[in-house]
């Protein structure tokens, strides 16, 4: 049998019987409120209330529950707008709805980002004018 083992277990042994230690000088304290804890549920549901319901006739200030505005609740964002670039050099067209593209990254970075705001299409009643 390997020694680091035998360690081992004896560590946990040791670990468990404090922990043993540890509850048992809690049980005296801890009793008294499961007690009333188990009475007080046991009322709740001769009542059929929950435990919430409870905490909240025995304490109105507190907030339980859920938060105000759930993400059902919220309003949606706005779509992002298509942005549509076209590079006067090579004609190349970009349309994209963010600015995370790799060719427009890669424009930005040769010429600029001013330069190439300046490449951008603007959509004026629905149709687009190149720039």
């Amino acid at each position: 049998m390997n020694i680091k083992k035998i360690a081992e277990y004896r560590e946990l042994q040791a670990k468990l019987e404090q922990m043993q230690k540890d509850r048992d000088q809690l049980a005296p304290e801890v009793s008294v409120a499961i007690q009333f804890l188990e009475k007080v549920e046991a009322e709740a549901k001769e009542l059929g209330l929950s435990l919430v319901e409870v905490a909240l006739y025995l304490a109105p200030e507190l907030k339980v529950g859920a938060p105000e505005k759930t993400a059902k609740q919220r309003k949606p964002h706005k779509p992002r707008e298509m942005k549509v670039y076209v590079n006067p050099n090579t004609q190349e067209r970009i349309e994209t709805k963010g600015g995370n593209h790799k060719l427009l990254k890669q424009w930005k970075a040769e010429h600029g980002g001013d330069v190439v705001e300046g490449w951008r299409e603007v959509d004026t009643e629905g149709e687009k004018e190149v720039a």
